[in-house]
């Protein structure tokens, strides 16, 4: 009996790699440590959690580091669980989006008399989803990080229990969120089907082989589709601007940023890995998906005059430009180098930081007006100049005006699409230039608001105060957008397609 013991240990508690689950881990202590602190200390400890939830968030960039030192690929259980230089970049940017969304949570939750301790945990909890999807090769673990960032952001966008708004937002935001994962499960569950594993690796070589079966065909489009509602893709955005309005701010932030990079991690791991060569079929689908969101975002947020619901319809005319290298990845990967890749994460993360910042201004603007009305922008300048030139940074960069960081993410695009050098991808710049024209009316539109219109009479003019930790939020935006413009190698030494290239 006591000779069997090892073995039993061994199929319990199989070898696994701690340093290559340290991020995840360190995030679950740290989201451990704050429900005791809740439990112990109760109303006390709300001093404390965004602190901790702080410190926490970049004590797990430390192994993420050291593992980036090291220089090696982890695997474990089958190759279901990767660490390598794709999935650690994202792992890092992830992190990076949640310390910045503390920062921007730290005034707003307490003042608002929310529930604190709760708030920072579902956060830690989202954000371990994020990181395990980033390393996910496989088809569950990949629907389980789904489900683990996407259940506590419900609970989040319904955090203001006594705003309808809120409420609403969060049950739009769940209802069409379980009914999009009932779609992609059944697409996962015909792949499995087809492919007898749920590893990424063996459904492609299921694909490759089974070429234009139906089952095929259908199961590659329900998890595409499924994908396009994390992203906000068009016409699976519906639930954007509501739930981005309804939501406390900072959490619309966290919506807008880190989990439709989830959706776009998911996403790349599926085209480059789960079915690289079944391009007749998913291209045509995300080509749709990156035009139709491009355009459609762009024209609805023309009308806008809110300024959370036009930052949501720009979130789907950003959404179609990083879907579109996607659209034609088959056509430009080699086995060495994935371009689309290179150009999809590079704009994820230059996005991460224009967006984060114009969200940041929006809720220190509105600590003064108590209004998301773009009319209430109206002669910032002559009370806010810096938060008049900090939005207006941000805007242009979402704009993709030189020399902002949201040049290069629009540059990035540019040249994967057109060096595929088919009509799939020139058509994709030609739409690509006309919509980005077309986004510049409506950031320039908020920008006229801020510089050249007259305060309202009724506006309070006095100077506008901001809290330390969100004049911290808005000084590490601004300055990786502008820096992310003027010297675009800092992110090019980590996105270059040679460099996170996924196993072709």
């Amino acid at each position: 009996m006591l000779s069997s013991l090892p073995s039993i240990v061994g199929f319990v508690r199989p070898d696994i790699d701690w340093h290559a689950v340290a991020p995840e881990l360190t995030l679950l202590g740290v989201g451990a440590v704050v429900t005791l602190l809740d439990i112990v200390l109760l109303e006390r400890g709300r001093a404390y959690t965004s602190a901790l939830a702080g410190i926490g968030l970049l004590v797990a960039l430390i192994p993420i580091v050291t593992l980036a030192a090291a220089g090696d690929t982890r695997e474990m259980f089958g190759g279901a669980f990767v660490v390598d230089d794709f999935a650690l970049i994202l792992k890092a940017m992830f992190i990076v989006v949640a310390y910045i969304v503390v920062l921007l949570s730290t005034n707003y939750i307490a003042e608002g008399d929310y529930w604190e301790n709760e708030y920072y945990g579902l956060l830690l909890a989202s954000v371990m989803g994020m990181v395990l999807m980033a390393s996910a090769r496989d088809l569950v673990t990949i629907f389980v990080a789904l489900e683990l960032l996407s259940i506590p952001a419900y609970l989040m966008a319904a955090w203001r229990k006594a705003d309808p708004r809120s409420n609403e937002a969060g049950l739009k935001y769940y209802l069409m969120g379980v009914f999009a994962s009932a779609i992609m499960l059944y697409g996962m569950s015909l792949l499995f089907g087809l492919a007898g594993d749920t590893r990424l690796a063996a459904i492609s070589t299921a694909v490759a082989e089974e070429g234009s079966n139906p089952v095929v065909i259908l199961g590659i489009i329900f998890v595409i589709v499924g994908f396009a509602f994390k992203v906000s893709g068009f016409p699976f955005h519906t639930w954007a601007p509501d739930t981005y309005e309804g939501a406390p701010t900072p959490v619309t932030a966290f919506l807008a940023v880190a989990s439709k990079a989830a959706g776009f991690v998911a996403l790349m791991q599926l085209v480059h890995v789960g079915f690289p060569d079944a391009q007749d079929i998913y291209q045509p689908l995300l080509w749709i998906l990156a035009v139709g969101s491009m355009t459609a975002g762009n024209l609805i947020a023309l009308r806008q005059e809110n300024i959370v619901r036009l930052m949501a319809y720009s979130g789907v005319s950003q959404a179609g430009f990083m879907l579109a290298p996607l659209a034609v990845a088959g056509d430009i990967t080699t086995e060495d180098a994935q371009p689309a890749v290179a150009a999809v994460i590079t704009y994820v993360l230059i996005y991460a930081a224009m967006n984060l910042g114009a969200f940041a201004v929006i809720i220190a603007v509105a600590r003064r007006t108590a209004s998301g009305d773009i009319r209430s922008y109206a002669g910032l300048f002559k009370y806010a100049p810096g938060m008049t030139i900090l939005m207006t940074v941000f805007l242009f960069s979402l704009a993709g005006i030189p020399p902002l960081g949201g040049w290069f993410a629009k540059f990035a695009v540019f040249r994967a699409v057109v060096e595929a050098d088919t009509g799939w991808g020139y058509s994709l710049a030609a739409i690509a230039a006309v919509n980005s024209v077309i986004a510049l009316f409506y950031y320039a539109k908020v920008a006229r608001m801020m510089w050249f219109e007259d305060t309202p009479e009724e506006a309070n003019t006095t100077s506008l105060r901001v809290p330390p930790s969100l004049v911290a939020a808005l000084g590490l935006t601004a300055a990786a957008t502008l820096l992310f413009g003027i010297y675009p190698a800092v992110i090019t030494h980590f996105t270059d397609g040679t460099l996170i290239a996924l196993p072709y």
